[in-house]
């Protein structure tokens, strides 16, 4: 019973950080990234559409991203809705070919992707130790109906603590990496 919750709440925590770095992902920084189009929809025949379902989207230098419908005449409705996603993009098209360079960021936006990132750190961290609290309770119920003993409790607890402090190290790995990404020029 001790080990399912251990493992319920690992799963939990992995899926939390997982979370968090999908998100970080989605955090523009200066370099292009075709990740920062992944929510982008398209309005294909009435039905709003994935861009990557309509399009290929590649990098054509570290400042560009490349996206190359795969019908001609759908150009100018994935070119709106890159402009149209509130990204900060302005795409242009060359023939078939959409260029999206990506801005510079200035100082004052990096700090404000900076705060954003903390923000989304610090939610993780409530996030996993929401989970601890779910795993404490749960063995205090085991030891309240006497299915397992104190000392069992006691130690499980412990063990869910050393996985909590594991996984908040992780997510204060990320965000410092994802701090350095944003201020590198």
């Amino acid at each position: 019973m001790i080990a399912d919750v251990k493992k319920t709440a690992e799963q939990k925590m992995v899926k939390s950080l997982e979370s968090l770095k999908a998100d970080l992902g989605k955090v523009r920084t200066g370099r292009a990234h075709t990740g920062i189009l992944d929510h982008v929809t398209v309005d294909y025949y009435g039905n709003p559409t994935a861009i990557t379902q309509v399009a290929n989207i590649t990098l054509m230098d570290a400042r560009t991203i490349a996206v190359q419908p795969w019908e001609g005449k759908m150009v100018g409705a994935v070119e709106k809705a890159i402009r149209d996603a509130d990204l900060g993009l302005n795409p242009s098209s060359q023939g078939n070919l959409i260029r999206v360079p990506m801005p510079a960021l200035t100082e004052e936006r990096r700090r404000d992707l900076i705060k954003l990132v903390k923000t989304e750190g610090e939610n993780a961290k409530v996030a996993m130790r929401n989970v601890r609290r779910d795993a404490n309770a749960q063995f205090k119920d085991l030891l309240k109906d006497k299915a397992i003993s104190e000392d069992d409790e006691r130690r499980a607890q412990d063990d869910i603590q050393k996985l909590t402090d594991k996984y908040i190290a992780e997510i204060d790995k990320a965000l410092v990496a994802k701090e350095a990404d944003l201020m590198a020029v």
